[in-house]
């Protein structure tokens, strides 16, 4: 065999390993890059056999033939090197069809100018028989755009380098390598290349794609070239602080930072990656099977480790790792809540303590209220009886031992009030409404009152239809009915007078208490306009803290009822309240109806 047909076997030899390249990448076809690999490579390989052949020829028209041949490769092959660094970089990803269209607009046109140079002899201007030696066979005279497609090749292969420099400083090391293995599949082309100007009679640019080959299928096994994309790779290590894991599209760790190391120090041991995921972590059952289960992305669970330092917990995140809309890969994040989970476990202990300490205190507060109404209840009784015996010995001792009833009659309502409150606060109180004559009801409130107000000689007068009736619960309508009028007792002065009145409108009755004392403090209007939900318990001996405390007792059990409370007031000329109640010929349904509401 002579030299030509040595170059020749070389040439299909190189073609064949290109091709043993592209089948590596079709391997990994469902990545955009590696589709582009394969493309590059079968490029290269058709460069390559198509210049074998052109050794071989033996006339001019097996020359045109093999360079046909060669062009359907040489057009292209840089081009789809430059567009295969956008799609590494992620460079323009947002606008990667137009920047394909635009690049490959040359390429195209130099194809179909090679495949009509018989018409335009753009490409190769003449073809020139070489008489002194038959190596090469013919020479070529270039035509102009042969030399623009050569000046664009070595334009494009720039712009592929100026985007690997920025890109190579803020990677890490595995994206390092990958970089330096698709620079040499460039680079070493190119230097062949540019042999034919210092006057080389072969071209060595074949050769030099099968260089690349070999460079590409060593990066291929040795560095995971093509797996995915690293763009991912180094967004992640230079922002996430959390312990990140990659995983390919085969579940084999690929890559993982410094903090995954502390997460989980079993990574360490294993030496070679990518491994599969199942047997590095074997002995984390619990992390393994959600990981290998997740098809959807964007999974969450807790994961839990027992370590030397204290016990660590991780709120673990499953997220697909995305090249043009493909899932490449996976990346697994480890968020540590390990805190969070010590002030979760910290607040239900205090809970739980609350819960203790609040109930216990409903039980003292049960306690403690009935042992002090039943004493005070009997001072009452006894400060009456000693009252009517002062009256007729002693009447200085009889003004001050009224005095002191009052404050004990005023503790012992207080008392009471409170208890009451407490009960329906607590969701104790039995709301039980029946029918009841108001009328009757309401004499019953008077004559529980006039001893009180007969100390002050106040009048007390009742107009109500006998035949009206409420639908009301006994209980608080008679706790509602005392505080309005002890209310109204405590600021009438000596010889004023009380009137207690209802109307029916419509479904309800509207009851009216009217008094010409001294009207309400500003203080208690503004608490009973702003609706307050609660006030603090007042001193026995402030008459119009015991006022207001009874007066937001009586608005909260007119609201059970579904009724609702209002007043008109002037200063020194008097006070009407207003309350309602559901009369009882329709208001049972109403109280159910807004019990069930209440309920719900």
């Amino acid at each position: 065999m002579n030299t030509v047909q040595w170059l020749s076997l070389l040439l299909f030899l190189a073609a064949g390993f290109m091709i043993y390249v592209a089948f590596l990448s079709y391997q990994k076809r469902h990545l955009s890059v590696a589709r582009t690999m394969i493309l590059i490579m079968l490029g290269a390989a058709c460069y390559a056999i198509g210049y074998a052949f052109e050794l071989l020829s033996r006339n001019l028209y097996e020359v045109k033939l093999s360079l046909q041949i060669e062009y359907v490769g040489i057009p292209f092959v840089t081009t789809l090197w430059l567009f295969q660094v956008i799609q590494f970089s992620g460079t323009a990803s947002r606008y990667r069809k137009p920047l394909a269209l635009a690049l490959f607009i040359i390429p195209v046109g130099v194809f179909f100018l090679h495949l009509t140079n018989e018409w335009h002899h753009l490409f190769y201007e003449q073809y020139i028989l070489n008489e002194r030696s038959s190596f090469p066979l013919y020479k070529t005279a270039k035509g102009p755009w042969y030399k623009a497609h050569t000046l664009y090749n070595y334009f494009v292969i720039l712009c592929g380098f100026f985007l690997f420099i920025p890109m190579y400083w803020r990677s890490s090391r595995i994206v390092r390598k990958q970089i330096i293995v698709l620079t040499m599949g460039a680079a070493v082309p190119l230097l062949f290349n540019i042999s034919l100007w210092f006057g080389m009679v072969v071209d060595l640019t074949p050769f030099g794609f099968a260089v690349s080959g070999i460079v590409y299928a060593w990066g291929i096994l040795r560095f995971n070239l093509l797996r995915f994309t690293p763009l991912a790779l180094t967004q992640v290590f230079d922002t996430i602080r959390d312990g990140v894991i990659l995983l390919d599209y085969k579940d084999q760790i690929v890559s993982y930072n410094k903090a995954a190391e502390g997460v989980l120090p079993e990574l360490t041991l294993t030496k070679h990656y990518p491994a599969y995921v199942g047997e590095v972590l074997s002995a984390n059952p619990e992390l393994v099977n959600p990981i290998l289960s997740s098809h959807n992305g964007n999974e969450r669970f807790p994961f839990y480790r027992s370590q030397t330092g204290g016990n660590k917990h991780y709120q673990c995140s499953v997220s697909f790792i995305y090249d043009a809309g493909t899932p490449i890969g996976k990346m697994i994040m480890f968020n540590d809540i390990t805190e969070l989970k010590e002030n979760e476990i910290r607040l239900r202990e205090s809970a739980n303590q609350l819960l203790e300490l609040n109930s216990f205190k409903d039980k003292m507060f049960t306690v403690v209220a009935h042992d002090i109404r039943d004493p005070i209840a009997l001072l009452v009784s006894l400060t009456e009886l000693l009252g009517e015996e002062l009256a007729a010995d002693n009447k200085e001792h009889a003004e001050l031992f009224g005095v002191l009833q009052g404050q004990v009659q005023n503790t012992f309502h207080l008392v009471e009030n409170l208890l009451d409150w407490y009960r329906s606060q607590k969701g104790n109180v039995v709301f039980r409404p029946l029918g009841w004559n108001l009328q009757q009801v309401v004499r019953q409130a008077v004559l529980l009152a006039e001893s009180k107000a007969g100390m002050k000689h106040i009048v007390m007068r009742e107009r109500i239809d006998e035949k009206l009736s409420v639908s009301a619960d006994k209980e608080m309508l008679d706790l509602i009915l005392r505080n309005l009028l002890s209310n109204a007792i405590k600021f009438t002065g000596i010889g004023g007078w009380i009137e207690i009145a209802a109307a029916l409108d419509k479904d309800r009755i509207v009851v009216t208490i009217r008094d010409n004392g001294a009207g309400i403090d500003e203080e208690t209007a503004e608490m009973l306009r702003r609706d307050d939900t609660f006030i603090k318990v007042p001193d026995p001996e402030e008459g119009a803290g015991h006022a207001r405390f009874g007066l937001m007792l009586s608005r909260e059990f007119i609201a059970i009822h579904g009724g609702k409370l209002w007043f008109d007031s002037v200063p020194g000329v008097g006070t009407t309240f207003y309350f309602t109640l559901y009369s009882s010929r329709g208001g049972m349904d109403v109280i159910d109806q807004w019990k069930g509401g209440e309920d719900a």
